[in-house]
């Protein structure tokens, strides 16, 4: 008592699938090539990262505070302050403003830094 169905009834159903692979591998190459011709910018975007958080590692040093001391100054975890020195985030606008002014320059003069 084994039904079995006729192959003409099952090519429909085998040309949708086989359709459906196909342009699934042709959004995945052209996202792959979308994602290629990006990384100049990725790059560039991550030395700027580098560079900022180098610039307040740099005045941090030179002030010769501690992590901890920055981040107990600003209200900030330790780890905000390590993010920001590695370049795995930046500080918002109010955390950079009260940086320059713990180091003892302004926000302009560290972002001007970034350009050299």
């Amino acid at each position: 008592m084994f039904f079995r169905i006729p192959i003409l009834l099952m090519l429909p159903i085998y040309l949708a699938i086989l359709l459906a692979l196909i342009y699934l591998l042709y959004l995945l190459i052209k996202a792959l090539r979308k994602y290629l011709k990006s990384e100049p910018v990725r790059k560039e975007k991550a030395e700027i990262a580098k560079s900022l958080g180098a610039v307040i590692k740099q005045h941090r040093m030179e002030c010769q505070m501690t992590q901890e001391f920055v981040a107990e100054a600003l209200g900030v975890s330790r780890q905000a302050v390590s993010k920001w020195e590695s370049g795995a985030s930046d500080p918002s606008t109010s955390n950079l403003a009260a940086l320059a002014k713990l180091y003892g320059t302004t926000a302009e003069e560290l972002l001007r830094e970034l350009r050299k």
